[in-house]
């Protein structure tokens, strides 16, 4: 599929929040929304990084872009970024995430650090922000997974706090309930006779933060230091990495899953994305669904 940002219509009057906007994928993704004209707030665990992300974007002819506090490893955080929202929200872009920190961590509330953050903490973000969706005309949520969704599997619903840690699968459990409780989403909506979009995409494998985050592998010595220079090399640009998460917000349709379609999923332009067979589960969804409420103390308020 030949498409491209500058395919996208304008946003001018439509309200957006991304989920870690201050860098990487979530950047570029507020940017073009943004010069696209949507006012654009960025949620950010760090504010400071946030304000010089959203200065850098505040270009002539571009919507506001705004910067609020949001940690997705806290709960209280999500409630607080929640309580002080006001008026219609027209797209949220789950984007924010941590990927495999060596060690087991916990997040505030005593879930596993991936699970808690890249999953939890957007389920209880889009419930406290439902009411808000609910009163756009046409609201919108994209949830940002991964080619990793492979490796997880129907232990997602113990929440990476079985036996034995392991990174890689522990990430690939948090991007697959990413995808389940996108589809989820969408057939509740449908249930409710809401006319919310909810769909997914991945970027690929993609030269961003999340490789040298301290909260994931920049935990490593050396990490931090080598692994710009090997991803300018081997990987696609951050930039690239956030076309599918456009198309998404502007074309993607309910339940769909867009990625890069050449060499296994990792680059190249945007199409349909695979799943693997436990992302089609929708009984393992439903039991995701019910659990993650429960976990995130959250309920989805339809009417």
């Amino acid at each position: 599929m030949s498409w491209s940002p500058a395919d996208l219509p304008s946003f001018a009057g439509r309200t957006v929040v991304v989920t870690g906007g201050n860098s990487g994928i979530g950047w570029h993704t507020a940017a073009e929304l943004a010069r696209h004209g949507a006012d654009v707030t960025l949620a950010c665990r760090n504010v400071g990084a946030g304000e010089k992300a959203a200065a850098s974007m505040r270009t002539p002819g571009a919507g506001p872009v705004r910067v609020q506090a949001l940690d997705l490893a806290d709960l209280a955080s999500v409630r607080a970024f929640a309580d002080a929202w006001s008026g219609p929200l027209d797209v949220l872009v789950n984007n924010a995430g941590v990927m495999t920190p060596p060690r087991y961590r916990e997040t505030a509330d005593g879930f596993e650090l991936q699970f808690g953050t890249n999953h939890l903490g957007h389920v209880a973000l889009t419930a406290r922000l439902l009411p808000h969706l609910l009163a756009a005309p046409a609201p919108r949520v994209v949830t940002v997974s991964s080619i990793a969704h492979f490796r997880g599997g129907h232990d997602v619903v113990d929440g990476n706090q079985g036996c034995g840690y392991q990174a890689e699968h522990a990430y690939g459990n948090s991007k697959l309930a990413n995808l389940l409780f996108a589809f989820e989403l969408q057939r509740q909506a449908a249930l409710h006779d809401s006319n919310l979009v909810a769909n997914a995409a991945h970027p690929g494998v993609s030269a961003t933060g999340l490789v040298t985050s301290e909260q994931g592998l920049g935990s490593i010595p050396g990490v931090r230091l080598l692994a710009p220079a090997v991803m300018r090399v081997l990987f696609q640009s951050a930039a690239a990495g956030a076309n599918p998460t456009l198309y998404a917000v502007a074309e993607g349709g309910p339940a769909s899953y867009t990625g890069p379609q050449r060499l296994r999923e990792s680059r190249g332009p945007v199409g349909p994305a695979r799943l693997s067979p436990s992302a089609r589960d929708e009984v393992l969804a439903a039991k995701l669904w019910d659990l993650s409420r429960d976990m995130a103390g959250v309920d989805f308020a339809w009417s």
